[in-house]
């Protein structure tokens, strides 16, 4: 019995197998054409917005009572906790740009909180433990310390593929004084 369970597992393995692979192609013989190569993949459209447009889902400047430094690019909002979020922008400006125009727009010189990686805060409004995760205000970060080349974009197909700074903005919580 247990001889012919051995012979079928042999001829499955040595007959049957490779009867059902891929037949070989013959090699090109001199004189015969190639058939012509396949086209290259139509590009594929961005799944999101590239430079010059603006992302749907971007939050307004009402909304983030901020300005958004001009072109910045919305990336993500996350839930900081205590009816709060920040909101994540990437931009193509230098780190000293953004701190020179967050300076002017928000009447305030700000605190450089890191050297390394230099990172600036505006902290706008009063800060109050018991009701809010973050203080109120923008902050910038220099993400090309150190040689870095920038944050990456998380938006496949767009440009650019990475920011040199990043600005994140954390709004006064809803029900609460708004920033000076």
């Amino acid at each position: 019995m247990r001889r012919p369970c051995i012979a079928a597992v042999v001829w499955t393995v040595f007959v049957a197998l490779p009867a059902s692979a891929q037949t070989p192609q013959p090699f090109p013989r001199g004189g015969a054409t190639q058939p012509a190569p396949a086209p290259p993949p139509a590009p594929r459209s961005p799944a999101a917005p590239t430079t010059g447009t603006v992302d749907p889902a971007t939050p307004s400047e009402a909304t983030l009572g901020f300005p958004v430094y001009p072109g910045a690019q919305f990336v993500a909002s996350y839930d900081a906790g205590r009816a709060q979020r920040y909101y994540i922008f990437g931009t193509t400006a230098s780190f000293v740009d953004l701190v020179t125009y967050y300076r002017a727009q928000l009447k305030d010189k700000g605190d450089l909180v890191f050297q390394e990686p230099p990172t600036h805060m505006f902290e706008i409004g009063k800060f109050n433990n018991e009701t809010m995760a973050f203080p109120p205000g923008v902050t910038i970060k220099d993400w090309t310390w150190a040689g870095s080349k920038g944050y990456p974009n998380p938006k496949p197909g767009v440009q650019p593929d990475r920011f040199p700074s990043v600005i994140m903005i954390v709004p006064v919580p809803p029900g609460t004084a708004a920033p000076r």
